[in-house]
């Protein structure tokens, strides 16, 4: 049952899986309210709230979706992301944006989109709370070790490699270093790309299969020792409190704001 103090949420991608999922969340927080979905895909007008008999409206253009509401969350695309910040900031509705893939351009333009129009833009590449402070301990470590390898796996259908978040993670193991790591090269690939991919030294590594949802793993390794600091999402209810804290947040933080560790008050 919502009240006029309720944050009034519109769900982007609502019938898809995480979408599903944060229809779901949004039901069950307190002082938030689920008033509208929005996919590209709908073919009825209607989207039902996982494991209730409430039913929203839903509509195929996020513009249609906006009226009577604060904050839009959008787990589509990279482009459908760009799409909701374009609309939802003209129309004074703030964003929770978990679509991976996007470029620096568009963060350029979700910052410039956010500032002139004064809303709250929110985009981070995991709402995982456990992956955020795995990503936030590899930087504080990373100064103390020459080499560094990533692993990362993900569900079958995930179309991109390597993951938003290990690419975050990396970076920050590049940022909490400010040097490369040491990536020895092979005199002989029997196999090409076995070593992996390399990102300033940090060497990352891809798998792609069922049953997994996100996993990450980080190994840094120096003379007679290693650390492995890893983080596993079990299921797409793991990022629900950090997409809740994310919504929660949109009314102090206005401008663009860049992944999770802001909100959890990490330095």
């Amino acid at each position: 049952m919502n009240t006029m103090t309720d944050i009034k949420v519109v769900v982007n991608g609502a019938l898809g899986r995480m979408g599903q999922e944060v229809l779901n969340a949004v039901y069950k927080a307190e002082g938030l309210t689920a008033v509208a979905g929005s996919d590209v895909a709908a073919t009825s007008k209607t989207v039902k709230i996982p494991n209730t008999s409430i039913e929203l409206p839903i509509f195929n253009n996020i513009n249609d979706a906006l009226s009577n509401s604060d904050v839009v969350v959008d787990f589509s695309n990279a482009s459908g992301a760009m799409k909701v910040i374009t609309a939802a900031s003209k129309a004074g509705v703030n964003c929770v944006i978990g679509s991976t893939g996007l470029s620096d351009e568009d963060f350029k333009n979700a910052k410039s989109l956010s500032e002139e129009n004064q809303v709250s833009v929110i985009i981070a590449p995991n709402f995982a709370i456990g992956a955020v402070l795995m990503t936030h301990l590899v930087k504080e470590s990373a100064k103390f070790f020459d080499y560094a390898d990533l692993t990362e796996v993900h569900h079958e259908a995930k179309i991109d490699s390597p993951s938003g978040t290990a690419i975050s993670i990396a970076q920050a193991a590049y940022e909490g270093k400010q040097s490369d790591f040491q990536n020895p090269k092979p005199e002989k690939d029997l196999i090409d790309n076995t070593r992996g991919g390399s990102f300033n030294g940090v060497v990352i590594h891809s798998g792609r299969m069922p049953g997994r949802v996100a996993h990450h793993e980080m190994v840094f390794a120096s003379l007679g020792q290693t650390l492995t600091i890893r983080h596993d999402s079990i299921n797409r209810e793991s990022f629900m409190p950090g997409v809740v804290m994310a919504i929660r947040a949109t009314s102090e933080m206005k401008g663009l704001t860049i992944g999770l560790e802001k909100i959890m008050g990490l330095k």
